[in-house]
């Protein structure tokens, strides 16, 4: 009877404890998620009020994110962000030093810190931050950018596009470091860069206060650029004269000199004037040279194959005067009011189809 009764109690004590375990797992889990669910709907508050300037608001918000949701990294670095908006840089240094030696660390993390140090005068810390970060996060086109500019600030520029442009080796997708090659390119005589860089950024950052800036500099460019020396000639300056003869048996013309501008200058023929119509037209007649000569060939270019993309489709001459439009903003509405159909077929097709950039298709200046 002993034994019976004990196998009885056993069997049934095992049952008990395996029901009482399911349903503290149950009661666990749906805590859980309501707790998750609660942090989330605080957070999302929490940086509606950050927006709007409501910092301190925000703050107590988070703080109450962090209390329901401690193992969430995301909810202590937008308090440390809070901070950085208020200039309270010591308080999210402090916050962001515990972050970013977390497992799940991101590379958001060690840019804000960056920033933080930068800001309280400590350079040297500001851009170990930074290298520590690209250790841990090879890839980030952010933590790139943030070296960039550090050495963009004190006039190193060849330093500075040397991480720009590793920035889109690493993540081509990643819009900024696009944007500031395209700004120091179009300040130098190598414009060509410029305008290949500012016009990528575009199709990646495609409306913003950014892209406006950008569109009108492309078109200051072209206009101050393409010059008429008479009514029958013209030249075209996008590429440094000066040529550098390292290896005599493997000399080749830079691409700006031997490539880019020789198919610009054939494009140009039989224009009078640089508008944004006639710039339409140039631009179509370089992408229609540039493949009818083969210079994809030897040079491929991902976005010069975009072009000839629409070219094929019918939509060059709309996404041409969407790309120069800030440089003359009547002209592209006369244009657009009289190509209505032109439009909104291109923004139809433009939008779910925009340029593909990524590791295995992408520009960067040196793969020439």
């Amino acid at each position: 009877m002993h034994s019976r009764w004990q196998a009885f109690l056993n069997k049934n004590m095992r049952q008990l404890i395996l029901a009482t375990t399911i349903f503290l797992i149950v009661i666990g889990q749906s805590f859980s998620q309501d707790s998750k669910e609660l942090a989330l709907s605080k957070g999302r508050e929490a940086i509606k009020l950050m927006d709007g300037g409501q910092i301190d608001e925000s703050i107590k918000l988070l703080e109450e994110c962090i209390k329901l949701e401690p193992k969430n990294s995301i909810w202590p670095y937008e308090l440390a962000y809070a901070y950085y908006l208020k200039e309270d840089y010591k308080k999210s240094i402090d916050i962001l030093t515990r972050l970013t030696k977390q497992k799940d660390a991101q590379d958001l993390y060690f840019q804000l810190l960056g920033n933080s140090y930068d800001l309280v005068g400590q350079r040297a810390k500001s851009i170990s931050t930074y290298e520590n970060g690209i250790k841990k996060f090879p890839k980030s086109g952010k933590l790139h950018l943030e070296l960039g500019n550090m050495y963009l600030h004190t006039k190193e520029y060849e330093k500075a596009v040397s991480y720009y442009e590793k920035g889109i080796d690493v993540e081509p997708g990643f819009p900024s470091n696009y944007y500031r090659l395209a700004l120091l390119f179009l300040n130098t005589d190598n414009e060509v860069w410029g305008m290949i860089y500012g016009e990528i950024f575009m199709n990646l950052e495609r409306n913003s206060k950014r892209t406006a800036e950008i569109s009108k500099l492309l078109y200051d460019t072209y206009i101050s650029e393409i010059k008429f020396t008479s009514d029958t000639s013209f030249t075209v300056s996008f590429s440094s004269n000066v040529i550098e003869l390292n290896n005599p048996k493997k000399f080749k013309l830079p691409y700006g000199l031997g490539v880019y501008e020789p198919t610009l200058l054939m494009s140009v023929i039989g224009e009078k004037t640089i508008d944004l119509n006639s710039l339409d037209r140039i631009r179509t007649s370089f992408i229609k040279n540039y493949f009818h000569n083969n210079r994809d060939k030897e040079y491929p270019n991902v976005l010069f194959s975009y072009q000839n993309e629409m070219l094929k489709l019918g939509h060059l001459e709309a996404y041409n005067h969407w790309i120069l439009m800030k440089g003359d903003e009547d002209s592209f509405s006369e244009w657009k009011e009289s190509n209505n159909d032109k439009w909104d077929n291109f923004v139809d097709w433009f939008n779910p189809n925009g340029l593909k950039i990524n590791d295995k298709n992408k520009f960067i200046r040196t793969q020439y």
